[in-house]
C-alpha cells in the first residue's frame, strides 16, 4: 500500500515542504499552548476549576 502511495507522492513538485510545514504548524501550537499555560490569570484559571462544581440551572424543557 505504501509503494502506490509513496509512487504518487514522488510526482508531486514540491512534496518535499509539506511534512516541514506540518510540522512547524505542530511545533508553534504547542509552544503556544504552552505559553499560554504558564502565563494564564489565576483569577480566570480558578473560575474554570470551579465550573463543574457549580450547580446547574433547573430549567424543565
Amino acid at each position: 500500500m505504501f509503494k502506490f502511495v509513496k509512487g504518487h507522492m514522488e510526482t508531486i513538485a514540491g512534496v518535499e515542504i509539506f511534512p516541514i510545514i506540518s510540522l512547524l504548524i505542530f511545533f508553534i501550537f504547542f509552544v503556544i499552548l504552552f505559553w499560554w499555560v504558564f502565563t494564564a490569570g489565576k483569577d480566570y484559571l480558578k473560575t474554570m476549576e470551579e465550573i463543574p462544581l457549580e450547580p446547574e440551572n433547573d430549567q424543565n424543557l
